[in-house]
């Protein structure tokens, strides 16, 4: 990341103070006070306001408030040291978010995409001008939709009514109802305003040339106001498939963009992950990817655990389940934290308990990332007691950072094999 006055990289829980330098950026009142009203009342999750400064929590990526740019990598012990830390850690996070399907990049339209953009917002907007720039040259889809308005000539059924009261002096016009078929649809409604967005936030100069092109060869649109339920009424058949991943990334920059809607307030565009469930789906996806055909692993398998007289049930939700329902079920709850050689939290230890008891599983584990790898367990005590051992255990796997994404997955599996094989 070439970093100037309004770019900052930084690490997740990286405090930063009122005129702190950070290479060339400086944390001066105005920016500190562009956070602080970003911040707002109720909070966001990215970071915490302290005295005269902000400390970031464990969401990385990219916030884009106003002309700044803070760029947030993950960092996990000292996997990582000298002067390309930080490139590293960019590099590690965007082959992790490729593998967990953050990005759905596939050829041919995204053949072109440079391997290590500077940032993810960077690889974000490349992605998405690759995208477009395909599906122009492959032809943009048209659709039949409906049509009501004055013309000249009489094509379409004649509403009389609305005829009568707005061409009673224009007898050359007629108001008609019709069928047209052309590229005016909601998918093209929603690529041209991201297009437009790109536009006016874009401050990578090596695509800028690209969103003028596109701004050129694009049809213009009608402006649409979108949400979820947007996105959600999309319908995808043979021929706009191919739309999906463009759409896909349209949705998270429009839904995420905040404009200035007030006179001195900053436009802002969050690309923020959960590093704990980024972690999570990482590992899940490891596990999946190198597994054999007759072990079944299942993320996110909820159980009910307790009923109210009034109201929901409460559940469980362990991380990674394999071989659930089995006489050699192994559940692993991941953490993206570090233990810096110290016990893992009593709430930790005690979730993986009611795990071992609701799930029956043979073995329990607590997954943390770490500079290499460390075994180690612990069996609970008797309830009674409280000093005989009972032959519950929980596992404790620190699993080494590597920089190369598919070796680091083989890795994983390699190194938690022992305990999945029963």
């Amino acid at each position: 990341m070439k970093n100037n006055e309004n770019q900052l990289t930084v690490f997740e829980h990286q405090t930063i103070k009122l005129n702190q330098k950070i290479e060339n950026f400086i944390l001066d009142e105005k920016r500190l006070k562009a956070l602080q009203r970003y911040y707002g009342e109720v909070g966001v999750p990215y970071f915490s306001l302290i005295h005269n400064g902000v400390r970031f929590n464990e969401y990385v990526g990219v916030l884009q408030i106003g002309n700044i740019t803070i760029e947030v990598l993950p960092k996990a012990d000292n996997a990582f040291t000298g002067t390309n830390e930080k490139k590293k850690w960019r590099d590690v996070l965007i082959d992790m978010l490729l593998a967990v399907g953050a990005f759905d990049i596939q050829a041919p339209s995204s053949s072109a995409l440079k391997l290590k953009p500077n940032t993810i917002l960077d690889l974000y907007f490349e992605l998405f001008v690759k995208e477009v720039e395909y599906l122009l040259h492959s032809g943009l889809v048209k659709k039949y939709h409906k049509h009501e308005g004055n013309t000249t000539a009489l094509k379409g059924s004649l509403q009389f009514g609305k005829h009568i009261q707005q061409n009673l002096t224009h007898q050359e016009r007629f108001y008609v109802r019709s069928t047209i078929y052309d590229a005016e649809h909601t998918m093209h409604r929603i690529l041209y305003k991201t297009i437009c967005l790109l536009k006016k936030i874009n401050t990578i100069p090596s695509i800028l040339s690209n969103i003028g092109c596109l701004l050129l060869n694009f049809p213009e649109m009608p402006n649409i106001k979108v949400s979820e339920i947007t996105f959600n009424k999309l319908v995808y058949n043979r021929k706009t498939q191919c739309y999906k991943k463009a759409i896909n990334i349209a949705k998270l920059l429009l839904l995420k963009y905040h404009p200035d809607v007030r006179a001195g307030n900053d436009t802002v565009l969050a690309l923020m992950f959960d590093m704990n469930k980024l972690w999570e789906q990482f590992v899940y996806v490891s596990l999946r990817k190198h597994t054999s055909n007759n072990t079944t692993i299942s993320a996110q398998c909820y159980k009910y655990f307790w009923k109210p007289e009034d109201g929901n049930r409460s559940k469980i939700i362990p991380d990674i389940v394999i071989n659930k329902n089995m006489n050699t079920c192994v559940v692993l709850d991941t953490k993206w934290k570090n233990l810096n050689g110290c016990n893992p939290s009593p709430d930790d230890l005690r979730q993986m308990y009611v795990y071992h008891q609701y799930y029956q599983a043979k073995r329990v584990a607590l997954v943390y990332p770490g500079q290499k790898l460390i075994k180690s367990k612990g069996n609970y005590l008797h309830h009674i007691t409280s000093k005989e051992e009972e032959e519950k255990e929980c596992s404790v796997v620190c699993l080494p950072i590597v920089s190369q994404i598919k070796l680091w997955q083989k890795k994983i599996y390699t190194d938690l094999q022992p305990l999945i094989d029963l």
